[in-house]
């Protein structure tokens, strides 16, 4: 399965390049084709989000990106308030309950990615740093011996694991959902 881990990697990376950076979309946001096609620009996630981590494209993305929000987690992180979609008129960003269930359920950002090369806890230190920061711990992430973590399938891909890893460049990534082709999350 390692050796499975940098060609999957290497694809990845290579579709993000082509669309431009590694961007997440906000919580609860539609799949990508659709919720371009149904943002209207307002702004009204991003003056909602409390951790300010909503961000807007400008041309860098292309112009079907232009003015609709993304999220850099390795920058800041998404918190899961779920705020922005109580406020998104347009319901390109679905309103999603801030419970566990429901978050588990309804939130697709991504998915965490860890580089075992990397990871200063598969590499004999222990770290834990990204459970620590995890806002679903044994849901979404877990740690074994030496606290290295495995992601789980109910990663939502927030991206507080990514911004709190101390490594760089960093040994866990999220691989935003729509970059995955194919792949359910």
């Amino acid at each position: 399965m390692t050796a499975m881990a940098p060609a999957t990697s290497t694809a990845v990376q290579a579709r993000t390049k082509r669309n431009g950076q590694r961007y997440l979309r906000p919580p609860g946001a539609l799949p990508e084709s659709e919720f371009v096609s149904r943002c209207i620009h307002c702004g009204q996630c991003g003056e909602v989000c409390p951790n300010r981590c909503i961000n807007y494209f400008g041309f860098e993305n292309g112009l079907t990106s232009l003015d609709t929000p993304y999220i850099t987690p390795r920058e800041k992180a998404c918190i899961l308030c779920m705020k922005c979609g109580e406020v998104c008129p347009s319901g390109a960003i679905q309103p999603v309950r801030r419970t566990i269930p429901a978050i588990t359920e309804g939130v697709r950002m991504g998915r965490a990615q860890v580089d075992k090369q990397l990871c200063l806890s598969y590499q004999g230190k222990t770290c834990g740093v990204c459970y620590r920061a995890c806002p679903l711990p044994d849901l979404a992430l877990r740690v074994g011996m030496l606290e290295q973590p495995e992601v789980l399938d109910a990663c939502v891909g927030c991206g507080l694991c990514e911004r709190s890893c101390i490594q760089m460049p960093q040994a866990i990534r999220i691989i935003p959902a729509h970059t995955q082709t194919g792949e359910v999350l």
